[in-house]
């Protein structure tokens, strides 16, 4: 009976009227969700978005949900400007259609920007706007471009491929950032103080994170943050709160989900605390929703995603995907940056409104009153300052990424084929062999198999590929997995460091330097240390979140610079109280011996060459007090024995000379020993208990 029910129902559904009665109900919803959505409470951007990419057959389905959005906030000359822009859309569509172009992506941006400008142009000069209405015009106009070019490739993949999983990655990508803002214009749906769309939204990051990688778990986080964050007002910050909630969640993976979704909420709930908005309540309840949804999902459903998250990630792009990958990232970098010039511009008129309304008032209150307007209105600029601040991140890391697929990584395939008829002879048929130069000219190789095999692990194997690339390669790495193996070879470098570090507590409990040792597979060894404001449990948790936060976005692979953009923005907005870290760095080319010094409020670091001591003093500023911080920089080339030490100031405080006597005494130590003999003299040499924490790390550069 149940089954002759499945039948008929799937009989219906496959029926042409059905299949055409469903596209048009979709083209309306989604019409009427981007026509009633808000970005910065007041602007519609995405109503000609979705209408111009809409297929002729479905451009009155799509237009007359929009309008209907539209015109549910109210009548007004704001909402009649859109509406005018919808029709203008909808006119595009029916010209590109006549013309047979409807297939390029630039005819329909082009139709979506020039509908949303040319209707704000109008409007401005009725109401003789100034000009920072027509660049926040400008800004909307080239978001509601970016909408319609996101829009087109999601509606226009073909998702049949996803059960194969031969899906390209841009399409993903698309596809992810469309039901972002899809989500964002539902997120004024609420149930008691709870909104389904964040809780989609948080339950889908962690869902990312689980199955399919770090990567993917903050590429969610942060497109879905940053459509939440387009709703403006007291929404700025959740863009940053997403991107570390889900960065603090990545951290606990390894244990278990539930120790992830834990961590996720924990996170979550320090940001909403530290906020003081009056959405924080809602949105922690959001995100503690969304992580319960995530811990109870059925079997079924997570032995599914597992299965589509067993792709071969490791194979090769070939050009043209490559290509298309790295134009779609440059446009997304392009349109973030776009969007932080439109945040700010959007900032500096509220601003300027406001503060007219309380000079206004401020014969007509007290002056109790009229200082805490103006205290609340510094507080709501900081947010905006700091979500503008937080846009241009992540262009940066779009840029970073664009960067890497263009330039930095090349993809051998003539020593792939000779490598796979190589293991052929050992009876080892691998599933894929890629062998990649990074843009330091460094080759790794990475072999997939289904099976382990203990040829694998033969010298003479190392060996030969290692002469079909033409490089020395260090022993091989075996990663096993549920039913795979992948064998790794990474260039042998020239040198290794030898790495010794050490730390005291002021207050014998939690110490607030943090120190992270990284080393990147690619030949380079990264040395950091970061200080936290004060000491206790409050610098602790400063000193982790700098140089955890730090790591992970270099072992993503994101720059320097951009990674402290990223630290210096979640340090500002972490809390209303002044929150601070130095970041102390050595990067150390194991390849060349070139060290570059990078700092950001540390102090001096040494570098000892036999007898000679050089002081690596820079001037910066530490990370959590002012926008737009850059680390201060200085290269050094090290040679076999030479010693480079980091430390913090509780050391460096103990004076430049009893110092640099330190120093040249745990030179003749080995690194652990001369670590802790550093730490043992400089306790001695104050012969009291210290105000401050002590952290430091020496690494000798030997042969390898």
């Amino acid at each position: 009976m149940i089954a002759d029910k499945i039948h008929n129902t799937k009989t219906v559904l496959d029926k042409p009227e059905t299949k055409r009665l469903l596209s048009f109900s979709a083209y309306f919803l989604l019409g009427f969700a981007f026509g009633s959505g808000r970005v910065l409470t007041q602007l519609h951007p995405f109503c000609a978005s979705i209408v111009s990419v809409s297929k002729r057959k479905y451009v009155l389905f799509s237009g007359a949900g929009a309008l209907f959005g539209i015109m549910l906030g109210g009548f007004s000359a704001y909402s009649f400007r859109y509406v005018c822009a919808v029709f203008l859309s909808a006119l595009c569509v029916l010209i590109i259609s006549a013309l047979k172009i409807e297939k390029s992506p630039l005819a329909l941006i082009s139709a979506a920007f020039f509908s949303t400008l040319i209707t704000g142009v109008i409007l401005n000069l009725n109401l003789g706007e100034n000009s920072a209405a027509y660049l926040l015009l400008l800004g909307e106009s080239i978001l509601s471009a970016g909408g319609a070019y996101f829009f087109y490739r999601a509606l226009s993949s073909d998702y049949k491929r996803l059960r194969f999983r031969a899906l390209p990655l841009t399409d993903i990508s698309c596809i992810v950032i469309s039901a972002a803002l899809f989500l964002m214009t539902l997120s004024s749906i609420k149930i008691l103080s709870v909104t389904p769309a964040r809780v989609i939204a948080v339950c889908a990051a962690l869902c990312a994170l689980r199955f399919f990688g770090e990567r993917w778990g903050l590429v969610f986080a942060l497109s879905l943050g940053f459509a939440s964050s387009l709703e403006g007002g007291e929404m700025l910050f959740i863009a940053g709160a997403f991107a570390f909630s889900v960065m603090t969640a990545s951290l606990f993976s390894s244990l278990s989900y539930f120790a992830s979704a834990g961590a996720f909420i924990v996170s979550s709930a320090f940001f909403c605390i530290a906020s003081e908005s009056s959405a924080s309540l809602g949105i922690f309840l959001d995100s503690l929703s969304g992580a319960l949804i995530f811990m109870l999902l059925p079997q079924k459903l997570t032995e599914r995603l597992e299965a589509l998250s067993e792709n071969k990630l490791d194979a090769p792009p070939d050009g043209s995907l490559r290509q298309s990958l790295v134009l779609k990232l440059r446009f997304a970098g392009a349109a973030m940056e776009a969007i932080s010039e439109s945040v700010e511009q959007v900032s500096e008129r509220i601003d300027e409104i406001t503060r007219k309304e309380n000079e206004g008032l401020k014969d007509k209150i007290s002056e109790e009153e009229y200082a805490s307007r103006e205290l609340i209105l510094e507080k709501t600029n900081q947010l905006r300052r700091v979500a503008s601040d937080q846009f241009f991140s992540i262009s940066d890391m779009l840029g970073d990424l664009a960067f890497e697929f263009d330039k930095a990584e090349v993809f051998d395939s003539a020593a792939s084929s000779k490598i796979r008829a190589l293991l052929s002879g050992y009876d080892i048929f691998p599933d894929s062999v890629s062998v990649v130069e990074d843009k330091y000219s460094r080759i790794r190789v990475e072999i997939l198999l289904g099976s382990y095999s203990p040829e694998l692990e033969s010298p003479v194997i190392k060996n030969e590929i290692g002469k079909i690339c033409s490089r020395y390669f260090e022993d091989g790495i075996i990663t096993n997995f549920k039913d795979e193996t992948m064998l790794s070879f990474n260039e042998r470098a020239n040198y290794l460091l030898d790495i010794g570090f050490a730390q005291h507590s002021a207050d014998g409990h939690l110490c607030g330097d943090t120190v992270k040792i990284i080393n990147d597979s690619r030949g380079h060894s990264i040395l950091i240390i970061s200080d936290g404001m004060g000491k206790g449990s409050r610098a602790a948790l400063d000193g982790a979140m700098g140089a955890g936060l730090l790591s992970k976005l270099i072992n993503a692979g994101f720059s320097f610079d951009c990674a402290l953009k990223v630290v210096n923005c979640a340090l500002l907005v972490k809390s209303n109280d002044e929150s601070l870290a130095t970041l102390d760095v050595a990067n150390v080319d194991l390849f060349t011996g070139r060290c570059e010094i990078m700092k950001s409020g540390a102090p001096a670091s040494y570098i000892i060459k036999g007898k000679s001591i050089t002081k690596c003093e820079l001037f910066s500023m530490p990370a959590g007090i002012l926008r737009g911080i850059e680390f201060a920089k200085r290269t050094a080339v090290l040679t076999l024995g030479d010693l480079i030490v980091l430390m913090s100031d509780g050391i460096s405080e103990i004076g430049e000379e009893a110092l640099i006597k330190l120093l040249g005494e745990a030179a003749l130590l080995s690194s652990q020993e001369g670590a802790d003999y550093i730490i043992e003299r400089a306790l001695e040499i104050y012969d009291k208990p210290r105000p401050d924490d002590m952290s430091v790390i020496v690494a000798r550069l030997n042969k390898n």
